[in-house]
């Protein structure tokens, strides 16, 4: 970590907007930790001036979030890319420096354009007056951070001048009343957009449950072809691919139905497989203990006898429940997969693995005491936690017992 020293300066730019002017600019974590706070938490450099701690005011601070995202800047990946916004000249009192005192003025932030089409932010001192409006747990999260040099990262901030209280309520309201959460299905499909790029064995579970799933969605024989509703709407091969199915459930449903398969805690494997540097599979071998079915399997890559397996297995729900489905059969919907997936990783791949067997036909002699189930019955139009445990809990009283596998 460098110790930063003032008067600081940065490069910025100047963004007007209808209602607003700001300048974008970086600031290294180290540096905003001592001139930023929130009505919430502010940091304070430890005695010792090793490290920060984080105070709070008005309330609680959120500590398990400020230690997750913690966790995450110090993985090799870290990265932030959306703006701290922060309200310059601002004092924890609430009150505005004003500039018509001279020994005042020196403390305020200030702008001046540099003759080149940009501008340069000028921070004088280390005093607080900067008020955070929105990012304070991914700002305060670095000083819980184990990685000394992560400090000296740059963070891109929304800096605006003098901008009075309501003003920074308006815009904090508006942020966090107007955006709205990111599609769980998107996310997986962006998160996993570069695949084929990395080396299998590097995959974590996200990635892995991602890339099987596409493979479902677009493969000749998958009884999940044109079923799975895939995020990218603009690829137009995908859009015809997704309209052949009669019924469809979400990216989310099946990446995550896979992904339960070997993986209790996909964000703490992911985790261990970033820190503090990128590392394959086979470090969650020191990792907690994970008693998912196919948690061996993953960790020693053999991906193709859990593709077999799941193929195999939602070929038998073909045969035996999809392909006579009523049209309002609870068995097509998300919650129906999903429980499907449920009887699958409790019940089914341990009796598959015991008797070495991953034939469709196994699974079709396991589920076939369930075929006849009507899942269209008004007993499973439950909310979608209840119903899938319905149907979860129908399936697995008409299995026969384990012992006779």
């Amino acid at each position: 970590m460098t110790r930063a020293t003032f008067p600081l300066t940065r490069k910025a730019v100047l963004v007007e907007q209808p209602m607003y002017k700001f300048f974008a600019t970086s600031i290294p974590a180290e540096v905003l930790l001592q001139v930023a706070f929130s009505d919430v938490m502010s940091a304070a450099i430890k005695p010792d001036g090793k490290g920060y701690t984080v105070n709070a005011t008005q309330r609680a601070r959120r500590d398990d979030r400020l230690r997750q995202i913690a966790a995450y800047i110090d993985r090799e990946d870290s990265g932030f890319p959306n703006s701290i916004i922060l309200a310059a000249n601002y004092r924890e009192d609430g009150l505005i420096e004003q500039d018509d005192d001279p020994s005042v003025a020196v403390r305020r932030w200030s702008v001046e354009e540099d003759g080149c089409g940009g501008y340069t932010i000028t921070i004088p001192t280390a005093d607080k007056l900067a008020a955070v409006i929105d990012g304070q747990h991914r700002l305060f999260a670095f000083a819980k951070s184990g990685r000394e040099e992560r400090l000296d990262m740059n963070l891109l901030c929304s800096v605006f001048l003098d901008l009075q209280k309501p003003y920074q309520a308006q815009l904090f309201a508006t942020i966090n009343s107007t955006q709205k959460p990111v599609d769980k299905s998107l996310t997986y499909e962006l998160f996993g957009y570069n695949i084929e790029e990395e080396p299998d064995q590097m995959w974590s579970p996200d990635k892995l449950a991602v890339f099987l799933t596409r493979k479902l969605a677009t493969e000749e024989g998958s009884p999940l072809r044109g079923r799975i509703i895939v995020a990218p709407q603009l690829d137009e091969t995908l859009q015809a691919m997704a309209g052949e199915g009669n019924w469809k459930v979400s990216t989310a449903v099946i990446v995550e139905g896979i992904m339960r398969l070997f993986s209790s805690n996909p964000k703490r494997d992911t985790q261990l497989m970033l820190t503090p540097t990128r590392q394959s599979r086979a470090v969650l071998l020191k990792g907690p203990k994970d008693s998912t079915p196919l948690r061996s399997y993953f960790i020693a890559v053999n991906d193709n006898l859990i593709y077999t397996m799941v193929m195999n297995f939602l070929m038998a729900c073909e045969d035996l429940f999809w392909s006579k489905a009523k049209p309002d059969s609870f068995i097509t919907r998300a919650v129906g997969v999903q429980a499907l997936f449920d009887v699958f990783r409790k019940q089914l791949v341990a009796r598959s693995l015991a008797n070495k067997d991953l034939r469709k036909d196994f699974f079709i002699e396991a589920l076939a005491p369930a075929s006849e189930i009507d899942f269209a019955d008004e007993e499973f139009k439950k909310a979608s936690s209840t119903g899938r445990t319905l149907i979860r809990k129908a399936i697995e009283a008409a299995l026969a017992p384990p012992e006779l596998f």
